[in-house]
């Protein structure tokens, strides 16, 4: 999940410390609900996992953002190519 954090960060360029932080402008809080629906999608991890490794989440928190960042996949094709690209990015072997 770090991983996914990091890489999201450094694609977004945003600091780590903005997604895992509790400030909510507009700026930081696509890239930190994209690394959340990333860390739903290739881990086995669950909600409740996953929010401990970002910030103290609570899981109700990484649902709302995986289920936003669905239904924005479906309505905007330059999200969801770029979502594509990051999935295939993190499951290669070079990050």
């Amino acid at each position: 999940i770090r991983r996914i954090v990091r890489f999201v960060s450094a694609q977004e360029k945003v600091d780590v410390v903005d997604i895992l932080s509790a400030r909510r402008p507009h700026w930081i809080v696509l890239p930190r609900q994209i690394a959340y629906y990333l860390a739903r999608k290739l881990t086995l991890k669950s909600l409740p996992e996953i929010g401990r490794h970002v910030g103290a989440r609570d899981h109700t928190t990484i649902l709302h953002s995986v289920r936003k960042i669905d239904f924005l996949r479906s309505c905007d094709p330059i999200l969801d190519e770029k979502l594509n690209r990051y999935t295939e990015m993190l499951r290669g072997p070079n990050v």
